[in-house]
């Protein structure tokens, strides 16, 4: 029975962990006035999100030890995937770069820590606002997290400051007008990162709406 309350929330996760890490390695293609899209976006940073609405439905039913739980799936997955997929793609010919060993232990390692550090912050911050409005709860502790994950990602993912765990990579780093457009210049995983983020905080409000429909069906778990 108790396998059988982890399964929708476990297997939810892992479609929306090893969805994101497949979308992530396709640009979105398109402009938006002079900014091209494929510049900023991935088709990962729409599908991630959904991670956070994950967790705190799982936080919602059954209480934060449940969730972290959930969560602790979710981390190895994002490690496992980050790995082996970028492998996988650059073989079976769908995606044109292959990403050496050193550098998928890089970005393996910021998909981990970030993914980990994202949504236990997110568990905190929603218990600690559970009581109040139905909403704050999610969208604070959806906020929350989504910062942190950008942060520690794209920082140990790209930033030179973390070269000790792997590789730099050298695109990333130039300098480049913020957005490819604007008149501030910055490191190009920059505009990645802030891409990333505006994404993540739209899907935050639109998650809104299965979270609701979904959670009000529930009572409040009686213990946490």
């Amino acid at each position: 029975m108790v396998r059988l309350t982890y399964l929708p929330f476990v297997a939810a996760m892992a479609i929306v962990v090893v969805a994101s890490n497949v979308l992530v390695q396709f640009p979105v293609q398109g402009t938006l006035g002079t900014l091209s899209l494929a510049d900023i976006l991935t088709w990962g940073a729409f599908t991630y999100p959904f991670a956070f609405l994950v967790t705190d439905l799982a936080n919602r039913r059954y209480g934060p030890g449940f969730a972290r739980r959930v969560v602790f799936v979710g981390f190895m997955l994002a490690v496992v995937c980050s790995i082996l997929f970028p492998l996988l793609f650059f073989k079976a010919g769908l995606i044109e770069f292959e990403t050496t060993a050193d550098r998928l232990v890089r970005i393996a390692t910021a998909s981990g820590a970030a993914f980990l550090t994202a949504q236990l912050l997110d568990i905190t911050v929603f218990n600690r606002l559970r009581r109040q409005s139905w909403w704050r709860a999610p969208v604070f502790g959806t906020v929350a997290g989504s910062i942190v994950d950008t942060m520690v990602f794209f920082g140990v993912a790209f930033s030179a400051a973390f070269a000790f765990v792997g590789p730099n990579d050298a695109f990333a780093l130039e300098t480049a007008p913020l957005f490819g457009m604007l008149p501030v210049e910055a490191a190009r995983w920059a505009s990645w990162a802030l891409g990333d983020l505006s994404v993540k905080l739209l899907i935050a409000v639109f998650a809104l709406i299965p979270y609701r429909l979904i959670a009000a069906r529930w009572s409040p778990p009686a213990a946490t």
